[in-house]
């Protein structure tokens, strides 16, 4: 692990977010999958504490629920401290999951990503589609899988404005982080193609069909120019 990476690791910081919830966060600059291991082991061992409600893991984060009236903040918050300290990054069992992908559909963002980068559409899909992508953290929106993998090369800003409606299934990248649009919704993140592949289901149990700690890999079905 890189030294500032643990340093961040070692001097967590906690931040009350209302009444009953506390934002765990051990982020520094760019993103740390060795943390985000940690992370998930330290959610494990929150979930028991009698009056913690839910664990929700972020980036390099982790937002605690819990009930004030049966447990005291600043009690929650020293346990937390040491159990962290106590906690080591451990790889979570995830599946591996192979999500076909249609590059380029109408709408996409594909060549002007492409063109920014200095790469033909093809070397782009071939990036994009050549990692293991990790599911960091499931959140934002029902579904919604942030995914941690992508080529640094790839990186981009999101947009300065954003679309109003990206459409469910919209395979999108943002900064350097890698996603999937679970519905249709607001985004600033760039469009590079389409998958059939349903990350949220109501009437399915689980509702989210992909977990933090699953493995993702894009399968390129076709690519339209």
């Amino acid at each position: 692990m890189k030294a500032g990476m643990q340093e961040h690791g070692d001097n967590p910081r906690i931040s009350p977010e209302g009444a009953g919830a506390l934002l765990f966060d051990v982020a520094g600059p760019v993103f740390d999958a060795s943390l985000q291991e940690r992370i998930w082991v330290f959610a494990d061992g929150l979930r028991p504490i009698p009056g913690v409600s839910e664990v929700a893991p972020g980036m390099n984060n982790l937002m605690v629920l819990f009930d004030p009236l049966r447990l005291d903040p600043d009690r929650l918050e020293a346990h937390m401290l040491g159990q962290w300290t106590a906690t080591e990054a451990a790889p979570a069992a995830g599946r591996l999951v192979e999500i076909p992908v249609v590059y380029g559909n109408e709408g996409s963002d594909l060549a002007e990503v492409a063109a920014s980068k200095g790469l033909t559409v093809e070397r782009l899909v071939a990036m994009h589609a050549a990692p293991v992508y990790s599911v960091a953290a499931v959140g934002a929106m029902p579904g919604f899988v942030y995914l941690s993998g992508l080529d640094p090369a790839l990186a981009l800003p999101r947009r300065a404005v954003p679309r109003m409606g990206v459409p469910e299934g919209s395979v999108i990248i943002g900064g350097a982080q890698a996603g999937i649009m679970p519905l249709t919704a607001p985004s600033g993140w760039h469009i590079l193609g389409h998958t059939d592949f349903h990350l949220f289901d109501p009437m399915r149990e689980p509702p989210a069909a992909l977990r933090a700690g699953d493995r993702i890999r894009f399968v390129v079905k076709e690519i339209r120019a």
